[in-house]
């Protein structure tokens, strides 16, 4: 699809979107791919509708905030969003943003890691952490989680002790793990009411992937 196409579908910011979308995304990891900058698009736009804040910040962030790929099993990871913000800034910068709108969304894209653990400050940092994080539960969450997994060659569970009764946690071993040790720990995270509506919804549907789970096991 070329850029004027996937442009559309971050209407009503076509525009912006057909300046941006061509950076948006690096590397093959399919977790991190244009669809998934759209749910987080998509995510946003309705949590802003009920909270706030600048669209066009925010958007421009969406976009940008996985400019730089960094793989999941990287020592690098925990920079991966100091990068990206690094990277959108210069972008930014050659269409001519005032500095105050670029500090605005390097900030959200800095402040939107799980591994960077910094504090969103702004309104639209704190939308953009919400939006992404509400694609890493629920049923598109799950199915991440598995591709992740596949991608770093782990296996899906222990058939010995499938819940770790009797072992510590391993996520780089076993899929399933990592529900325990980050995916139900994020509902409790979330920085806008909006977004914590959203994310209780999604957990629920987390949890219920994961019992259907052990239940076939």
């Amino acid at each position: 699809m070329d850029t004027n196409s996937m442009a559309g579908a971050f209407a009503p910011f076509e525009t912006l979107a057909a300046q941006l979308v061509a950076h948006a995304t690096e590397g093959d990891d399919g977790s991190h791919d244009i669809a998934h900058i759209l749910r987080v698009f998509r995510n946003a736009m309705r949590i802003q509708a009920e909270e706030g804040g600048n669209a066009r910040i925010l958007t421009a962030a969406v976009l940008l905030h996985d400019c730089v790929s960094v793989e999941k099993n990287s020592p690098h990871r925990a920079q991966a969003s100091a990068l990206a913000a690094e990277k959108a800034s210069r972008l930014l910068r050659e269409l001519g943003w005032a500095e105050s709108d670029i500090g605005a969304v390097a900030h959200a894209i800095t402040a939107h890691s799980f591994s960077a653990n910094i504090p969103p400050e702004t309104l639209e940092a704190k939308i953009l952490q919400d939006a992404d994080r509400l694609d890493a539960i629920g049923m598109v969450g799950a199915a991440r989680c598995f591709y992740i997994a596949g991608r770093m060659g782990s296996g899906l569970y222990d058939p010995f002790d499938p819940m770790a009764e009797n072992r510590p946690l391993d996520d780089k071993r076993y899929a399933i793990d990592h529900f325990e040790t980050k995916l139900f720990k994020l509902a409790d995270g979330f920085q806008t009411e909006t977004g914590r509506m959203l994310a209780r919804e999604r957990h629920a549907r987390l949890k219920t992937v994961l019992d259907l789970f052990i239940e076939e096991i």
